[in-house]
C-alpha cells in the first residue's frame, strides 16, 4: 500500500521532518540486513487516538534485537514514550506505526558487533492491509513452494529486518500467480504462517492455530485472538496443522497488525467459503476492542493523550 505521509519521524531522540530523516548508503542494514522492527497500529477512539498492545509490541522489538545480538540504546519505557509522542505530534487520531532497530553508518563488515544501533519511529495513515472488501468476504491463498526459513538458519522468533526477504518471495508468487496471500510450510512440511500474519483454522467449533516450533512468529494479535475465543468459551489449540487441514478446514483466517483478521475465502483453490460464525465472532469482537469498546480488554487500550 502506498505510504502517505506525515509531519515527523522520530530518530534517535529527536522528531525530524518527514523529508529529512534520510539515513547514510553505507548504513550497514542497508546492505546486510541485521535489524528489527515491529508493526503497530492507533486506533480511533472516544479517548482519542489508542495504541494496541503497545508495550508488548515494544517488548517484542526487545526481544528480537536480543536474539540478533542487537544492543538497543534506549530502555522499553523510553521508546513507549517516544511511540505515543510520535503518534500525538503528527495528529492522527488513528495510524500504522513502524519502529526500526538498525545498525547505523560508520563500520562496515560481517561483524557487526561494532555498529552503531540506531531507533527510528514512524508512524501515518494506513487502511486494510489486504483491503477493506477482505475483512468481509476473505482471501484467496495459495500454498508457497518457498519454505519458512529453519530454526537453526535464520530464528523465525525474531521480527528481523532481512528475514523477510524470505515473506516478499512468497508474497511475489502468490501475487504473480493471481493469489492475494500465501502460507509457508516449515522444513518438516508442517503449515508455519503466512507471509505477514499467523494463520487459524476452525475444525468442529475448535480453532487450531501453529506452534513457534513450525516456524511460526508469537503474534501479538495472535494473542489477542486466543484471549478473545477464551472469553467466548470457543475451543483453542496450538498444534501442528497439515496442509490438507487447510482445504477440509470449516473455515480459516489470519491475524496480524497490518492485516488485522480476515477471513480465507480458498487456499490453492479449494474453497473454505465465506467467514463463518466462529470468525465472524472473534473479528466483531476484535474491532470493538481495538476502537475501545470492550472493558474487558481496556488494558490492550494504550492512550496517547
Amino acid at each position: 500500500m502506498p505510504i502517505e505521509p506525515s509531519e515527523k519521524i522520530w530518530m534517535d531522540g529527536e522528531l525530524v521532518d518527514w523529508a529529512d530523516a534520510k539515513v547514510h548508503v553505507l548504513t550497514h542494514t542497508l546492505h546486510y540486513g541485521n535489524g528489527v522492527f515491529e508493526g503497530i497500529r492507533a486506533y480511533e477512539t472516544a479517548g482519542g487516538p489508542a495504541v494496541f498492545r503497545l508495550t508488548p509490541h515494544i517488548q517484542r522489538l526487545f526481544d528480537s534485537a536480543k536474539i540478533l545480538a542487537i544492543d538497543i540504546p534506549y530502555t522499553l519505557d523510553e521508546l513507549v514514550d517516544a511511540t505515543k509522542e510520535v503518534v500525538r505530534v503528527n495528529g492522527l487520531p488513528s495510524c500504522y506505526i513502524r519502529p526500526l532497530a538498525y545498525l547505523g553508518y560508520g563500520e562496515m563488515g560481517l561483524n557487526p558487533l561494532p555498529c552503531q544501533v540506531n531507533v527510528s519511529i514512524a508512524c501515518w495513515p494506513w487502511g486494510a492491509y489486504l483491503g477493506e472488501e477482505s475483512l468481509r468476504t476473505g482471501v484467496h491463498m495459495m500454498v508457497s513452494s518457498w519454505q519458512r526459513h529453519d530454526p537453526n538458519a535464520m530464528p523465525p522468533a525474531a521480527k528481523g529486518v532481512g528475514m523477510y526477504i524470505n515473506s516478499q518471495m512468497a508474497k511475489v508468487q502468490a501475487v504473480k500467480a493471481g493469489y492475494d496471500e500465501a502460507i509457508l510450510l516449515s522444513p518438516q512440511g508442517f503449515v508455519s504462517e503466512c507471509t505477514g500474519e499467523n494463520i487459524f483454522i476452525v475444525k468442529n467449533g475448535r480453532i487450531v492455530t501453529p506452534p513457534v516450533s513450525a516456524g511460526a512468529l508469537e503474534g501479538i494479535t495472535q494473542s489477542a485472538v486466543h484471549r478473545i475465543a477464551e472469553d467466548m468459551g470457543i475451543p483453542y489449540e496450538t498444534g501442528n496443522i497439515l496442509r490438507s487441514d487447510l482445504y477440509t478446514a470449516d473455515e480459516a483466517f489470519l491475524s496480524g497488525t497490518a492485516a488485522e483478521v480476515v477471513p480465507i475465502q480458498s487456499v490453492d483453490d479449494r474453497v473454505i467459503g465465506d467467514r463463518g460464525p466462529i470468525t465472524t465472532k472473534v473479528q466483531e469482537t476484535f474491532f470493538a476492542a481495538v476502537k475501545g469498546e470492550v472493558e474487558a480488554y481496556s488494558e490492550w487500550n494504550e492512550y496517547v493523550t
